[in-house]
């Protein structure tokens, strides 16, 4: 039976490491930015709900995004009905930043390869942007399936394209550090 060394987890371990603290930090400045805020909704969160209620009007609905006077929530609203209310949490901005301290702790970082994050992001609001506009339209013709929708099915897709994203980081990595 051969041992096993600590030597062989070095890289695993600095990894996790790396990506623990980097995943705390960002976090930790983002509830930082939240809370400066509070009880308003912040600007991202604004941003997310109005670019949503721009993505349904394309398709022919009626809706506005209105910021509450008491709660951090931007609604969208239909026909002077709250349909769904989108909070700091439905923003984006945490799957982001799991994104990002995955590219990261990866490292090294090539700036060869800067390119990949501004599209990760942009890939993270297009589908989350999709996200609360079906989750307006579930909430609507399907309000029996919102929790489920909400809480699980458009949760695991934008982390399984968050997956997506980082095999894909993984692979162009390899790619650059071959020609290196």
């Amino acid at each position: 039976m051969a041992s096993v060394s600590l030597k062989e987890f070095k890289p695993t371990i600095f990894f996790l490491a790396k990506f623990v603290g980097l995943y705390i930090v960002l976090n930790l400045l983002y509830g930082f930015y939240i809370t400066a805020y509070h009880p308003q909704p912040d600007p991202i969160t604004r941003l997310a709900s109005e670019n949503s209620a721009f993505v349904l009007r394309l398709f022919g609905t009626d809706v506005t995004a209105l910021d509450s006077p008491s709660k951090p929530t931007t609604s969208l609203v239909c026909d002077g009905k709250s349909i769904v209310s989108v909070y700091e949490g439905c923003n984006g901005i945490n799957v982001i930043i799991v994104f990002l301290a995955f590219i990261i702790a990866f490292g090294p970082f090539n700036k060869k390869m800067a390119w990949f994050i501004p599209l990760g992001f942009l890939c993270i609001h297009l589908i989350n942007l999709g996200r609360i506009s079906l989750l307006f339209w579930v909430s609507v013709k399907l309000p029996h399936y919102m929790y489920f929708t909400h809480k699980y099915l458009f949760t695991a897709i934008i982390y399984v394209a968050v997956l997506m994203l980082w095999i894909w980081w993984v692979r162009i990595s390899s790619v650059v550090k071959k020609q290196s």
